[in-house]
């Protein structure tokens, strides 16, 4: 009978948290739903306003005239984005393999809580750092080339968010690649290749999935970032002209526009929010096709 009875009892619990379980991620699933309801409820309505070719294509943004082109800031992100991958995955992916393959074990418990403290830093503190150290640094770099700029502008904000993505791009790549069984890097050594040449035609190739994971995240972590952006890139919402000159990107137009913003001004901002939206859809749905392919 108590056999019976403590069996019965677990039925019961497994089934209560089975239950739960699923609520939560129904709560998840609803909470995503509600997003994107908000935002497209809100946002298509005033591009229709505005007109959708005028809105996306436009390339001058004055509220006070009722004129609302975001493509500056389109540009903006994406300029800002990929100057920062540049940047950021090429070390963060390299720094991944030393930690993974060849990090001595007294350096790794240096590196690795170093890797997780860059992650915990606010962005605040990421944008104080950019405007007390990499400002200067590009603005020496502007006044040596002889162009004209202060300091605060593209090549600052890509900077900055390629230093920020790095804790993310490293730590899911660093598990991805010890994820990788040995034997795949035995069998390497076994046909006569070197440690270096094992890891990056054996190991990386099977780790690729989880790489292109972490550098997804970094996307996301950078093309949404704001108060850093807002601190060294100048939040000039004109066409994008070089790298050392100032630019304004989506995030950063919301967040300095929204206290004010009323009517159709509001419902532009909130527009930029879906086009912001979409560009995070679209970059997830190609990491998911990329996945399907390596499968």
């Amino acid at each position: 009978m108590k056999e019976e009875s403590k069996a019965l009892r677990k039925r019961v619990f497994e089934k209560i948290m089975e239950i739960i379980f699923i609520l939560c991620a129904c709560m998840s699933i609803l909470a995503v739903a509600l997003i994107c309801f908000f935002l497209f409820t809100k946002g298509i309505p005033g591009m229709a306003k505005i007109g959708i070719f005028k809105f996306l294509g436009g390339q001058v943004w004055k509220p006070g005239n009722d004129i609302y082109g975001i493509l500056p800031m389109i540009l903006g992100s994406v300029y800002v984005t990929g100057l920062a991958l540049v940047i950021g995955v090429p070390i963060g992916l390299l720094t991944a393999i030393f930690m993974a393959r060849f990090c001595p074990k007294k350096l790794y418990k240096v590196v690795k809580p170093a890797v997780d403290l860059l992650a915990g830093i606010p962005s605040v503190v990421y944008g104080f750092f950019g405007m007390v150290v990499i400002v200067p640094v590009v603005r020496a770099l502007t006044d040596a080339l002889g162009a004209r700029g202060n300091g605060v502008s593209l090549l600052t904000a890509a900077i900055l968010l390629g230093i920020m993505i790095l804790p993310t791009i490293i730590s899911v790549s660093e598990a991805a690649i010890r994820a990788v069984p040995e034997s795949y890097y035995e069998g390497s050594l076994g046909l006569g290749a070197d440690p270096v040449r094992s890891v990056f035609k054996a190991v990386l190739p099977a780790a690729k999935s989880g790489i292109m994971a972490g550098i997804i995240l970094g996307v996301g972590r950078a093309i949404g970032e704001t108060m850093a952006v807002i601190m060294v890139a100048g939040n000039n919402p004109a066409m994008p002209k070089g790298l050392l000159q100032g630019v304004r990107t989506m995030t950063a137009n919301i967040v300095i526009e929204m206290g004010y913003a009323q009517d159709l001004h509001r419902e532009a901002l909130i527009a930029t929010g879906v086009v912001l939206f979409v560009f995070i859809l679209i970059i997830n749905l190609c990491f998911s096709i990329v996945k399907r392919r390596d499968k």
